[in-house]
């Protein structure tokens, strides 16, 4: 089997961190991890785990909720989502998430989408992993310009959730709840040290050789460009016919 293209690594590599999940929700526009839920579930099914269920919100087929987000923020509210993805304009090393503009709110000349349930779901999920396949200063900033939904919280704030990870393009980073700040995990093949420290506009801890990411065994690609391929297809089409030809 040929080797992992670098979507085909982050697919896995964000699976990965979905060890021990059951019930994982992924929002609108966000292929790879939905990607990475499905072969999370698709290897549970192999190996004879408990069933995983997920939610692609938007998706037909592929969403358990029948009212919509509503039904999300209750199940989060329950504690029975396991894990949730978010993304991003701005993330900073605090894990911070600015999902609303740059420079002073409300005179922002760039806008996003809008905080919408962000900070409640980090609030409530146990698991959140941040992910932006782009890599670079303007996204991964020193600090946001607007906090949408804070990385940390003080003690006394009752808070089971919060940021698990962040995975990029380059590299993956996972949170350092103690430290209240990212730390270097791993660098994804073709990538070095150097040239992440530059693309990544906060400071992070890492070893003095950080490792690399470990590359997907051939069951795991099998699954991926199989069953997991074709079902994403679903809700991606565009995006598992990019899977299919890389």
């Amino acid at each position: 089997m040929s080797g992992a293209s670098p979507r085909e690594h982050l697919i896995c590599t964000v699976a990965d961190l979905l060890q021990g999940c059951r019930t994982i929700a992924v929002g609108a526009s966000s292929p790879i991890p939905a990607a990475a839920a499905m072969l999370h579930r698709a290897r549970a099914a192999v190996s004879g785990r408990p069933p995983v269920r997920i939610s692609i919100l938007g998706s037909v087929r592929h969403n358990f909720f029948t009212n919509g987000s509503a039904e999300l923020f209750d199940s989060a509210a329950q504690g029975r989502i396991d894990a949730f993805f978010l993304g991003g304009g701005q993330i900073d090393g605090q894990g911070n998430i600015n999902l609303v503009g740059t420079a002073p709110y409300p005179r922002s000349p760039l806008r996003w989408p809008g905080s919408f349930g962000s900070s409640f779901l980090y609030f409530m999920v146990p698991k959140v992993i941040l992910f932006r396949e782009d890599h670079d200063p303007r996204v991964l900033v020193d600090r946001v310009d607007f906090i949408s939904a804070p990385g940390t919280s003080e003690p006394h704030v009752a808070r089971p959730g919060g940021p698990h990870a962040l995975v990029t393009g380059k590299a993956l980073f996972r949170f350092d709840r103690d430290a209240g700040r990212f730390e270097l995990s791993g660098l994804h093949p073709g990538h070095d040290l150097e040239a992440v420290r530059a693309a990544t506009g906060f400071g992070f801890r890492h070893a003095p050789v950080p490792p690399v990411t470990p590359a997907p065994d051939a069951e795991s690609l099998s699954l991926l460009r199989g069953p997991v391929r074709d079902t994403l297809a679903e809700s991606y089409p565009g995006f598992a016919a990019q899977l299919q030809s890389a």
